[in-house]
């Protein structure tokens, strides 16, 4: 597969390739890697910025390069703050391809087109209410940008060299993420360059773990958990929280990331009912992603996907007993106070938007209902500040106070901790690392254990530009 080639922005080429670091540069979101080689401009991943106001307002401003003289995006996955600034790309003029994985093309197309919809409803929210600071409050983006995105979408399997434009090779390999997620490695004028993307884990119950990497001479490798390693995985705090709140009466309220998060959080909560750790009560999915999301996984299940566990092929996904899916406004409505008690699955998996921050508004108060939390919070979320103890949070213009339960279940993670990383790298000779997708602490520690392995190892600034040798 060729990809078509444009043409390059400053119409002189650079005397050798660079890379320049747009997101993900001491904090966790926002991944965009430029490459400019030869030959041609190459964006590597195209996220949001989510998280701190200061990190958000970098979404709404101008991109240092012309988008229109891009002239390909690669993608490890589909979540957002690797793919989410697509529709701002395709707004400002961009035209070319954006390769990933069938499966990440696939749940791409569904989190751009939530994230649209979302952009809307919030500005129409905040118009309705009053509470912005712009009038009249726009989205970052629309549909009609997101549906433009998305045909821009060019699939390629795990494993199938490619050429991008200028002649750089690029193989995606499986990242054991999310579905469809993977590790970039490139070839750029003979330079081998390997992108980690997001680093999935061994125990992962649904993906197989990532791939072996290959020889490079230049790594730039995702932090999240770089100063920490995960607890023994074990379900017992997910167990009891849930056991605690149903026996109160109320309801556990369990935010979640729409891809990937939701069918683990859901066949973990099965297994606990078989095992008879937790009662059999309703289980709510509320939120329209997420249930797209899921029938791509029960999709990928069924044929076998070669990224999934031959055991859970063979097995089928087990799914909570009592399952019930909530497409409908109306429906998500009416569980914002819920009769009975339950178990109720909501996007976002950070409470920075979606239907899950109308379930804390009303529920929050109420000291018989908790709040699982069931993957990283980025500081400057609302789930960040739950997982710290916030006395209250606002949500929607106005101050909500906390008083129920609030736990953090950490053995769900689907990143990769330090160990880990530092694992899987070990597999090639060390280079040149460039280390970034963490918090300063995380990625400083990670570059110091790199350092005492002999790699040249740094953490850059944001908009840091730097050769390839």
């Amino acid at each position: 597969m060729t990809i078509t080639q444009g043409a390059d922005e400053s119409g002189t080429a650079p005397s050798r390739p660079s890379l320049t670091f747009l997101g993900a540069a001491r904090t966790v979101t926002g991944s965009k890697f430029l490459l400019d080689t030869s030959g041609a401009r190459i964006l590597l991943d195209c996220g949001l910025y989510q998280g701190a106001r200061e990190l958000r307002r970098r979404n709404w401003e101008d991109l240092p390069f012309d988008p229109a003289r891009l002239d390909a995006v690669v993608l490890t996955h589909a979540h957002l703050d690797h793919s989410g600034a697509l529709p701002l790309l395709v707004k400002h003029g961009f035209a070319g391809e954006v390769v990933c994985t069938p499966s990440t093309a696939r749940l791409a197309a569904i989190v751009l087109r939530d994230a649209a919809h979302l952009q809307e409803g919030e500005a129409r929210f905040a118009n309705q209410m009053g509470f912005s600071k712009h009038a009249p409050a726009l989205p970052l983006f629309d549909g009609a940008d997101a549906e433009k995105a998305v045909r821009l979408l060019r699939p390629v399997p795990h494993d199938e060299p490619v050429e991008l434009p200028g002649g750089t090779g690029l193989t995606l390999r499986r990242a054991g993420h999310i579905l469809g997620s993977a590790f970039a490695e490139l070839d750029v004028e003979g330079v081998r360059l390997l992108v980690s993307g997001d680093l999935g884990r061994s125990v992962h119950p649904l993906l197989l773990p990532p791939a072996s990497p290959r020889p490079s001479d230049v790594v730039i490798v995702e932090s999240t958990y770089g100063d920490r390693r995960h607890e023994e995985t074990t379900d017992e705090d997910l167990a009891a929280a849930v056991r605690r709140t149903i026996a109160r009466g109320g309801t556990c309220l369990m935010p979640a990331f729409a891809v990937d998060r939701t069918p683990v959080v859901l066949m973990t909560l099965a297994r606990l009912q078989d095992e008879g750790r937790i009662p059999e009560v309703p289980v709510y999915v509320d939120s329209p992603m997420a249930l797209h999301a899921l029938d791509v996984y029960r999709v990928a299940v069924s044929r076998g996907d070669s990224e999934v566990r031959p055991q859970v092929v063979a097995g089928g996904m087990r799914l909570p007993r009592d399952l019930r899916l909530v497409p409908s406004p109306e429906g998500s409505a009416r569980l914002n106070r819920p009769r009975h008690p339950g178990i109720i699955v909501s996007a976002s998996g950070m409470a920075t938007g979606g239907r899950v921050l109308h379930h804390l508004a009303e529920q929050l108060p109420e000291p018989r209902n908790s709040v699982v939390l069931t993957g990283f919070q980025v500081p400057g979320t609302r789930g960040r500040a739950l997982a710290d103890g916030a006395g209250s949070v606002k949500i929607h213009g106005r101050y909500v106070a906390v008083r129920a339960e609030v736990c953090t279940v950490r053995g769900l993670s689907a990143h990769a901790d330090a160990e880990e990383t530092l694992r899987w790298l070990s597999e090639i000779d060390p280079g040149t690392a460039y280390v970034v997708h963490g918090e300063p602490e995380a990625a400083d520690a990670l570059a110091r254990r790199l350092a005492g392995r002999g790699w040249l190892a740094v953490v850059p600034r944001y908009q840091e530009r730097v050769r390839l040798r």
